[in-house]
């Protein structure tokens, strides 16, 4: 019988340290929208935008919590933020940031390895990249674009 793959754990350490900056970012970059969006046809999306600011924060705990479980040091540091006051221009920015968040998590997987212990982080990570996921899909709506 093989032993199952590994946790790296250094390595998953270190990129869910970088997802972590990508996670604070987007509750910060979902707290400006929420608040600093113009316009009928935009301002009404600032509750939704705010719950999603809300469910950001609390993948960030999550992730804070499994680093630290890992025996890591979680960063402190958020990924570059922006402030865009075109409201087109903000959502375009939010699909950005998440698409590259997701991407993000996605890539902390290969390194959780086969372990039982790895399968809770690899279900965590699943996890939060369909919620994140679905945020897209109502910015993408939001902006009349398709996955095409």
């Amino acid at each position: 019988m093989t032993e199952p793959e590994a946790l790296d754990v250094d390595a998953a350490v270190s990129k869910l340290n970088h997802a972590l900056g990508l996670q604070y970012r987007s509750a910060l970059q979902y707290t400006l929208a929420a608040g600093s969006l113009r316009g009928l046809d935009w301002q009404v999306l600032g509750a939704q935008l705010w719950r999603f600011a809300e469910e950001e924060l609390d993948d960030a705990r999550r992730l804070v919590e499994k680093i630290v479980a890992l025996g890591g040091t979680p960063d402190a540091q958020p990924a570059e933020l922006r402030h865009v006051q075109d409201p087109k221009q903000a959502m375009e920015l939010l699909v950005e940031n998440e698409t590259e968040a997701v991407a993000a998590l996605h890539a902390i997987i290969p390194d959780t390895g086969q372990e039982p212990r790895s399968e809770a982080i690899e279900h965590r990570l699943e996890h939060q990249i369909m919620r994140k996921q679905e945020q897209l899909d109502t910015l993408r709506r939001a902006l009349g674009l398709t996955d095409r």
